[in-house]
């Protein structure tokens, strides 16, 4: 498998491509890094040093790769964090291109743009951008709760209500919505949920909620759940893979102390998942 990945590099710590790399190399994933901004360290921090990549840059170095005859190996293209509003015309042609040279590629966007905590941490044209021009182009879509109640003009809390807001969501163009933090009124005491959507049907999976934030947690769901996905073509089996997968990265990370996720020290659980949480048929 060959993903085309488009996100951001930070040299310190690991969130963008920097967190999602590494995952899919050790599943076995071809990848193919498109820098779109290479900063010190994530904004997190509240200050970084490094430059934002000119649209126009980004598409030179895509334009190289498609001259070396990349495009049609690539079975999906992946992208996130998106640092400008230029760059959705540059990531939404390179999926175009991709497209005619493999149409059975598949294009998964991760729609960063905030959480419910922090509330909107993007320009705030790039919501705007994201829901109209980049989502409907996508096969895949990765929004947490927050992100997916901002695409479809909703407010999801129950099971029923996500799903609602799911389906609102694939009437936009993707076919398979993850939801990648669900925190339903009525979970159990403790927990996290996951949601997938895709035309086959629905599954949740439930996880441990642990108190702790993980820059990059999200970009690593992204691109494992999208790699599972494109290889099984069975969405409640890659929800179980990421799932297993991403809970002992951040447990690890938890127990260790420290603020950058241990994606090194985790590889294992990439690899060989330990497949400890089932995904339960909810529709």
């Amino acid at each position: 498998m060959k993903v085309l990945s488009i996100q951001s590099v930070v040299a310190h710590g690991h969130v963008g491509n920097s967190a999602a790399v590494f995952p899919l190399q050790r599943i076995g994933v071809e990848v193919v890094p498109i820098p779109t901004v290479n900063f010190s360290n994530h904004t997190g921090y509240g200050a970084w040093r490094g430059p934002l990549l000119p649209p126009s840059d980004v598409a030179e170095i895509l334009l190289g790769v498609e001259e070396r005859g990349v495009f049609p190996q690539v079975d999906a293209v992946l992208s996130g964090y998106q640092g400008g509003t230029g760059i959705a015309d540059v990531i939404i042609d390179a999926v175009r291109r991709v497209k005619a040279a493999n149409p059975a590629a598949l294009y998964a966007c991760d729609p960063v743009m905030g959480n419910a905590k922090s509330g909107c941490f993007v320009a705030p044209e790039i919501p705007v951008l994201l829901r109209d021009r980049v989502v409907p182009v996508a096969d895949i879509i990765t929004p947490n709760q927050f992100e997916l109640g901002f695409l479809t003009g909703t407010e999801p809390a129950s099971v029923e209500e996500t799903l609602a807001s799911a389906d609102l969501a694939r009437a936009m163009g993707p076919s398979t919505v993850l939801v990648t933090s669900l925190e339903r009124p009525d979970r159990e005491e403790g927990t996290i949920e996951m949601l997938v959507v895709d035309t086959a049907g629905s599954w949740l999976v439930s996880t441990p909620h642990l108190p702790f934030k993980a820059n990059g947690s999200g970009d690593v769901t992204a691109a494992l759940f999208t790699a599972h996905y494109v290889q099984t073509k069975d969405a409640a089996l890659a929800l179980e893979r990421t799932a297993s997968s991403v809970f002992d990265l951040i447990d690890l990370t938890y127990r260790s102390g420290e603020r950058e996720l241990r994606l090194v020290q985790a590889q294992e659980f990439y690899a060989t998942p330990r497949m400890q949480f089932k995904a339960e048929q909810v529709r």
